[in-house]
């Protein structure tokens, strides 16, 4: 298990949660709360900047780290999920070819080819610290042929990503930014495992899991996810895209996972429900427990939240609970002030930032 990443913006301890800031920016929260958390690293998408507003943009204004004002980690997403997802839903938006993906949101619009090497090269301009390769997505359900060629298509535009990265990265100065392959193969584990060998030939600073982690009703793919975690180097770091849950992400500590992501926490926050650790569950050991149940949600808008003088949680040290009580809050929430949901992100983020502590010093 790898216990830190030395990046072009300083190290980041393992386990380490990123919480998704899509366009540069974690919503409803400033760069401040994520740092105050203890949050070491931000999660953004290569394509959906690449849209808006630019490459070329961002570049220009000295990179993400100076457009966004955040001073720690960056990962930059591929955006193939994304691409996959807009036309599995509807195949007008655009094509999967052999070399490139097709995409055009607005038939009025021209269409933009999205290649393994217009995708590095936009991490290059980002300035990223982890870099993801374009990878071809699919769903667990998805038939062999599908699964087969998602893996066949992973590898090759992996390795080329790995090509134009070697190629780019002659110019950089100073400590080299990380380029992450993807995992694919759906519920298949000889396609995973094949994938993780070839992208492991070609070469790679860690590895994501690739495809949808959750069922049709939400639960995470355990299996899933275990294959895939069986299909990484162990001595590179194993990152879980997309997941996840408190109590999933310490389950995928368990498999090996070092490095998550998810938009759970800032979710959850805007739709007025808190996370608490449970009474006693505060320690270590309490926190590696799997059975979920070592934290509660404190859903603010409830009644009895009206005349609650106490904060969300007792022991969180987060600007919310350090000055305010769960009345206060449900009453700027009630009146629509901004402030709600800022101060309730800043506080799902810290309780991640805690989890990530404990879970560090439980390994």
């Amino acid at each position: 298990m790898v216990k830190a990443l030395s990046l072009p913006s300083g190290e980041v301890k393992l386990p380490a949660f990123f919480p998704d800031a899509t366009y540069a920016a974690v919503r409803a929260a400033d760069v401040e709360d994520v740092a105050d958390a203890g949050l070491s690293g931000l999660e953004m998408n290569t394509w959906h900047m690449y849209t808006k507003p630019g490459a070329k943009l961002i570049k220009a204004l000295g990179g993400l780290h100076k457009f966004s004002g955040w001073s720690g980690a960056i990962l930059t997403d591929s955006g193939g999920f994304q691409l996959y997802s807009m036309i599995r839903e509807n195949a007008a938006y655009g094509e999967i070819r052999e070399k490139e993906i097709l995409f055009r949101p607005d038939m009025s619009a021209e269409k933009l080819h999205y290649t393994p090497e217009k995708c590095i090269q936009a991490q290059f301009m980002y300035r990223s610290d982890i870099m993801m390769a374009l990878d071809l997505c699919t769903h667990p359900n998805d038939s062999y042929e599908e699964q087969r060629r998602s893996v066949e298509l992973t590898v090759k535009w992996g390795r080329r990503c790995r090509e134009e990265y070697d190629r780019l990265v002659r110019d950089v100065k100073g400590a080299r930014p990380l380029l992450f392959g993807i995992v694919q193969g759906g519920a298949d584990r000889a396609l995973r495992l094949e994938c993780g060998r070839r992208l492991a030939e070609i070469g790679f600073d860690g590895y994501g899991f690739g495809g949808w982690p959750t069922d049709e009703n939400g639960k995470l793919w355990d299996d899933v996810l275990k294959m895939a975690a069986d299909a990484m180097p162990d001595d590179k770091v194993k990152y879980a895209m997309g997941v996840g849950r408190p109590e999933e992400i310490i389950r995928l500590i368990k498999m090996g996972y070092e490095l998550f992501d998810c938009v759970i926490p800032t979710r959850e926050a805007r739709h007025q429900r808190l996370y608490a650790f449970d009474a006693g569950q505060d320690m270590p050991e309490g926190v590696m427990r799997d059975d979920g149940k070592f934290y509660h949600f404190v859903y603010i808008m409830d009644d009895a939240c009206a005349r609650d003088a106490a904060p969300p949680d007792a022991t969180c040290d987060c600007a919310l609970c350090r000055r305010y009580s769960k009345a206060y809050l449900q009453h700027l929430f009630k009146v629509g002030d901004p402030s709600a949901q800022r101060l309730a992100t800043a506080h799902n983020l810290r309780f991640y930032g805690r989890l990530m502590e404990l879970a560090g010093k439980a390994l």
